[in-house]
């Protein structure tokens, strides 16, 4: 279904407001030119929570927490994502929440890509990259065919790993040349009517509809 005519301007009235929360449809989508810049900008910071300086500094249990609080969407799009990988409360995690009707989606690099080769590269660590997306694949065999949890093999120029949780949602930014753990992470959490978040999150759908599933050998 196409978007409907729109118009530059969007009725002033608490019930839209309403309307919009209920339905889950954000303003801009129906009034695109509504908002004034310093509107958006005054939303996109109401999105930030927290900035980590790297990846380290992130407490070890708010991942655990995000994954356990999630209600409908858990989703992971990395290279590797090996701090995770090798927790097995996150797989305990994953297969709970995934029992309880969370869908949990994996993406992670395909070890044979040249983007893979090209990171490993700008790390000045050669095959470690591939290495590590490997070993994760091994980590993950016991979720592998879990209902509710589907991995899948991305080829695309990682720009930021992200890791969603329904509106939560931590983007380890990229930094050429450094490694993702010594790299800033940045809390954000949805707000209705703002965009931050759900450009991240368009992102991630859109690296989804271009991977390929992981096949069980793989795993």
């Amino acid at each position: 279904m196409g978007r409907p005519d729109t118009c530059s301007q969007s009725p002033n009235a608490p019930l839209i407001k309403i309307i919009f929360v209920r339905l889950q449809i954000d303003e801009d989508y129906l009034w695109p030119d509504a908002k004034s810049e310093t509107q958006r900008v005054d939303e996109a910071d109401a999105e930030i929570v927290h900035l980590y300086p790297h990846r380290s500094s992130v407490p070890p249990e708010l991942w655990l927490q995000f994954a356990e609080r999630a209600t409908t969407e858990i989703g992971v799009l990395v290279h590797a994502g090996v701090h995770l990988a090798e927790n097995p409360r996150w797989h305990r995690t994953l297969t709970e929440r995934a029992r309880s009707g969370v869908r949990v989606r994996v993406l992670l690099g395909d070890p044979d890509s040249p983007e893979i080769a090209r990171r490993g590269e700008e790390e000045e660590i050669g095959e470690g990259v591939a290495y590590k997306v490997r070993e994760v694949m091994k980590l993950y065999r016991p979720l592998y065919g879990t209902p509710g949890i589907e991995f899948r093999s991305h080829r695309s120029t990682l720009h930021n790993s992200l890791y969603r949780f329904d509106d939560e949602m931590l983007v380890n930014t990229q930094i050429y040349g450094v490694s993702a753990p010594l790299t800033p992470v940045l809390h954000l959490r949805r707000v209705v009517g703002a965009q931050l978040v759900l450009t991240y999150q368009h992102s991630f759908d859109k690296v989804w509809a271009s991977a390929v599933p992981l096949p069980r050998q793989a795993l």
